[in-house]
């Protein structure tokens, strides 16, 4: 059983010089589609690790950002019958994107406020506005390369419509809203205990239970007591959402993996990570 394994493995392995385009992805339809994809499930992954809530805060930021997606103003309609635009916002190493703004056509709302950890060096974000399609790739119709702008850093809030690029020319599909903000590293919270401070946790209390003397000859009855309902370690609902973000990942693997780590979503979310990049 071993020996056929490796066996199996040996036959993946390839043997002699590496293709020019290796680890690259090639401008064709075919390549540009596949990061597109990629994309998306790499949003999906980091939206449910932020879903978790944020533990420490890194040494290598700035702070905090806050970006708020306002809306649009499209110069041109791309759909057939209908546009649903969403947006995708690349910040460092980090991806989120907004709900799909339905029917928005060339005037979507989205009204979407992100937040991410502004590493040192980085000034700028990428941004991509997508119509979502049903049984195609999701068509990108518009994009640009935004320069957070320096006030921001200083603690001023700013309100912005920003230029969009795309297939009418460079900053000629239409503008964005957004709103900048940044909470510096001194004004966040850490989530550890100051260090000399009690902490109090609550511990269950047992109570004593008496029973009545037992009478001879006198049946004795005890109070039933109630089986604990033991919550499912995870729901269909969450078997769901793990597929959508490993769709190439087999259904019992992820059922194994969730028991393994008792139901933790970012466990899970980690070890399929690491199996998928094996």
């Amino acid at each position: 059983m071993a020996s056929s394994r490796s066996e199996e493995r040996r036959a993946q392995v390839m043997i002699g010089d590496l293709p020019n385009d290796f680890l690259r992805v090639s401008n064709t339809p075919e390549g540009q589609n596949q990061q597109v994809m990629e994309d998306a499930r790499i949003a999906q992954v980091l939206q449910a690790q932020q879903a978790a809530g944020f533990a420490m805060v890194p040494s290598n930021v700035a702070g905090r950002l806050s970006i708020s997606v306002v809306q649009a103003k499209l110069t041109k309609n791309y759909g057939l019958t209908k546009m649903d635009p969403y947006c995708r916002v690349r910040v460092g190493h980090t991806v989120f994107e907004t709900p799909t703004a339905y029917n928005g056509a060339k005037n979507p709302n989205w009204n979407k406020t992100i937040q991410t950890y502004l590493p040192n060096g980085v000034d700028s974000l990428y941004i991509e506005i997508f119509d979502e399609r049903s049984f195609t790739v999701d068509d990108r119709i518009a994009w640009a390369h935004i320069t957070i702008p320096e006030v921001v850093k200083a603690g001023e809030t700013v309100d912005n419509w920003f230029l969009l690029s795309g297939r009418q020319g460079d900053e000629k599909e239409g503008t964005i809203n957004l709103i900048f903000s940044l909470t510096p590293v001194s004004e966040l919270q850490q989530t550890a205990p100051a260090v000399g401070v009690p902490v109090a946790y609550n511990t269950p209390v047992m109570m004593p239970m008496y029973y009545p003397p037992v009478q001879p000859g006198v049946p004795v009855q005890y109070p039933a007591v109630q089986p604990a309902q033991q919550r499912p370690m995870y729901t269909d609902d969450d078997l769901k959402e793990f597929k959508d973000m490993f769709p190439n990942m087999d259904l019992d693997v992820i059922k194994s993996v969730l028991e393994a780590n008792r139901g933790n979503k970012e466990s899970t979310i980690n070890a399929l990570l690491t199996m998928t990049a094996e």
